[in-house]
């Protein structure tokens, strides 16, 4: 894939072709960046034509379309940015003198490479001159500025549809909040699932286009939160309208109405750009990023031993060893693990004294021997570090490990319902203290990983956990303390179960989480594939109103949507069932989980979201899928090898079947096909066999499990099945990346209480 044009701050280009770049732009979205692609190609064509005194009239003439086909794509663009600035008095100005300045550098280009225009006549008729390279240069940087401008201006409309839906949820939320009955209640709600699904697309369209990973993920954060709340609020609302005069079914309604409007508030913070009261946003620097940093500074002497002072270091290592104090402070850090880092801590002083000992010298005398004594000094204060890392890493890890399997039982949750069924206040009291406990050792856990965490993704995943646990522990013992005031009251149950659902599916995410985490730390996670998303039909169109790609027939939607909501519901079944294997880096188990994330990366893709942008994006991961499911029939071989079970033959059988099948689906996604029909019958095909792969894949898991189960216990222990390889090139999209947790804004749900509002009814 060619390199991007463009950089955050501006259109980018090779200094050999003159075209500088506009400081004040900045391109923040992978659509107005990639509207730019063709474009550039075009001038670069023409800037970097070869400057050779005799031209033949095939050259020129060449080079004359070119330049004639760069003002016809200008003047159809800026009457298209012309009919947004009718359409949006508050950028007309702007917008019209970018479209001005666009048409007149589209005309000059074109006039500039017009051969009948040329100062110098042809000599001959194959050889002429081009004189006015400059010119050239000079309209396609003003080309490139002024079509810039219109983007980013254009841009800002769609910033402004997510602005305007934001101010309608929340000004009806504001409505909810004040409503005395149920049938007034039941009527505005419909009304806010209305405007939080248009929302959830606005937002979700807009996350996808994000070009920074962080505001990715921030984004992916807030919109879990609306989702969840969305409910909460709803039975929170319910228990309030039914218990008046309740005080903690009161504060419980209002603790979501608080985090919906944070996350509200984050979503614009992120459009926008923008921190309230013009803030700078400082995240908490994690021990794995000034780690990294240490150690860049460290490598750097190699080169250059005058670019920092001793100080600087030392300073550095200082903020190192303060983070260090997380873990060793923590009640939850084991005594093995905290007398390590102590211990490294104190080497780690020792080797920079040893190293600042010998940067000195060497600065005063550079002798052969003292460069051999800094190499070593730099090689053992990096080995020091790495050690560190890894102590901290296992730290928080397993004790992660530890407390999501000690809490997989909700035992607590389970009380807490029983106890508020009964009315008992005192057992209600009692458990609500130990999900207190529970609480802060989740945080803990949470603030842990964090600092290990290895990408910035997933510090702010972690950071969102973290305010999960805080938020959502609180509420549900308010929830719990209305039960038991009020046992009878249907609505106050149904209100703790939602609450227990979203502290249940945090722990649920937390074990994925933590699994991506290890994944980073071990390199096993391949950099994923990113997908550029080409303007889609209509975004920047004068129909404002049609911001969407042209849509299939309902039939045709109905049917992709039904394989879609299948795959989906495959990869929640193969997920569970690698979950049960003991060994996670099983080949059998990897395998099976790369398909499960390439299926559910092709879900998510049915609903219009996710890294597949287009239908050859879709076709290229069924390739990748098929190779996936080659290599799991292979494993599967192996394992058959060391088995001796009535079972092996339907093993065998079942492998044969999954190849089968694969080999069709890399036909079909290979298969060259022209037309919308052509195509939504292939986009049909490929589903179709992926759901197909893994429902055989969902019978293979548990077949493998029992074999291998079984021979455990008769045999004592299976031959070693062949090691998993680091060094493996991970081709699909991780099961557990944020992309995923990202979908968590799930439109179907939301759309769903629209739907459902019967459950509103006074009972």
């Amino acid at each position: 894939m060619a390199t991007s044009p463009c950089s955050s701050s501006g259109v980018s280009s090779s200094s050999s072709s003159g075209l500088g770049a506009d400081a004040g732009l900045e391109i923040r979205t992978r659509s107005v960046e990639q509207t730019l692609v063709p474009l550039v190609s075009q001038i670069t064509t023409l800037i970097n034509h070869k400057d050779k005194p005799k031209r033949s009239d095939k050259t020129l003439q060449a080079i004359q379309r070119v330049g004639q086909a760069v003002n016809l794509a200008v003047g159809r663009f800026v009457t298209v940015g012309e009919a947004i600035a009718n359409e949006n008095h508050e950028l007309k100005e702007e917008m019209s003198i970018a479209c001005i300045e666009a048409r007149r550098a589209g005309e000059t280009i074109a006039q500039l490479t017009d051969v009948a225009s040329l100062d110098h006549p042809e000599s001959d008729s194959h050889i002429t001159i081009f004189t006015d390279k400059t010119g050239v240069v000079k309209a396609a940087r003003l080309l490139l500025s002024s079509v810039t401008k219109v983007l980013v201006l254009a841009d800002r409309i769609v910033i402004k549809q997510i602005i305007t839906s934001r101010n309608k949820v929340l000004a009806t939320m504001e409505q909810l909040e004040k409503v005395s009955s149920f049938q007034e209640f039941v009527q505005i709600f419909s009304q806010f699932g209305n405007e939080m699904v248009e929302f959830a697309h606005l937002t979700g369209d807009r996350q996808n286009d994000l070009k920074d990973e962080k505001k990715k993920a921030r984004m992916a954060a807030s919109r879990a939160v609306l989702e969840k709340c969305t409910m909460m609020l709803l039975t929170a609302s319910k228990t309030c309208l039914r218990h008046p005069d309740c005080e903690s079914a009161r504060i419980n309604k209002d603790g979501v109405f608080h985090r919906m409007r944070l996350a509200l508030e984050q979503v614009i913070e992120i459009v926008t750009d923008s921190r309230p009261n013009g803030e700078n946003e400082l995240p908490p620097i994690s021990i794995y990023s000034a780690i990294r940093e240490f150690k860049n500074k460290v490598e750097s002497l190699r080169g250059n031993l005058c670019f920092l002072s001793k100080e600087n270091l030392s300073t550095m290592l200082e903020v190192i060893l303060e983070h260090t104090e997380d873990f060793t402070d923590s009640a939850y850090t084991s005594h093995e693990h905290r007398e390590h880092i102590l211990e490294l801590t104190k080497q780690a002083k020792m080797e920079l004294e040893q190293l600042v000992s010998v940067w000195m010298q060497a600065q005063n005398q550079k002798t052969k021997d003292l460069m051999e004594d800094l190499e070593v000094a730099i090689l053992k204060t990096c080995q020091c570090m790495n050690e560190l890392k890894r102590e901290v890493h296992s730290a928080a890890t397993s004790l992660a490990a530890d407390l999501l399997k000690y809490h997989t039982d909700h035992m607590v949750l389970k009380a807490l319902k029983i106890t508020g069924v009964e009315g008992n206040l005192e057992a209600v009291a009692e458990y609500t203290c130990k999900l207190s406990e529970q609480k802060e050792q989740l945080v803990e856990m949470c603030r842990l990983l964090r600092h290990v965490s290895g990408t910035e993704p997933l510090e702010i995943t972690c950071i969102h956990a973290e305010d999960t646990f805080q938020v959502t522990g609180p509420q549900i013992i308010s929830a719990a303390e209305t039960l038991a005031l009020h046992p009878s009251s249907k609505i106050a149950k149904e209100n703790l179960e939602v609450f227990c659902e979203a502290w249940e599916s945090q722990l649920s995410d937390m074990s994925m989480l933590l699994r991506e985490i290890n994944d980073v730390f071990e390199g096993r996670r391949g950099e994923k594939r990113v997908y550029l998303s080409l303007p889609r039909p209509g975004k920047h169109n004068a129909n404002l109103k049609a911001l969407k790609p042209v849509k299939l027939d309902t039939e045709e939607q109905a049917k992709i949507a039904k394989l879609g909501l299948e795959l989906h519901l495959l990869t929640s079944d193969v997920d569970s069932e690698t979950e049960k294997w003991e060994d996670q880096e099983n080949e059998i188990v990897q395998h099976g989980q790369g398909m499960s994330s390439m299926a559910y990366s092709m879900y998510l893709f049915t609903r219009g979201e996710g890294l597949l942008k287009t239908t050859q994006d879709l076709f290229h991961q069924a390739e990748i899928f098929a190779t996936e499911g080659t290599k799991l029939a292979s494993a599967l071989h192996a394992f058959s090898a060391q088995v001796h079970d009535d079972d092996k033959p339907l093993l065998l059988l079942e492998a044969e079947k999954l190849i089968s099948m694969c080999k069709q689906l890399q036909i079909t996604a290979k298969a060259s096909v022209q037309g919308k029909s052509a195509t939504f019958t292939k986009v049909d095909a490929c589903i179709l066999k992926t759901r197909n792969a893994m429902t055989l894949l969902c019978q293979l898991l548990p077949l493998c499990w029992k074999l291998l189960r079984k021979n455990k216990a008769g045999n004592g222990c299976l031959k070693p099945a062949p090691p998993w390889r680091e060094d493996r090139i991970q081709t699909g999209t991780n099961a557990h990346t944020p992309e995923r947790r990202a979908e968590s804004f799930g439109i179907k749900s939301l759309e769903n209480h629209v739907t459902n509002m019967t459950f509103l009814e006074s009972k």
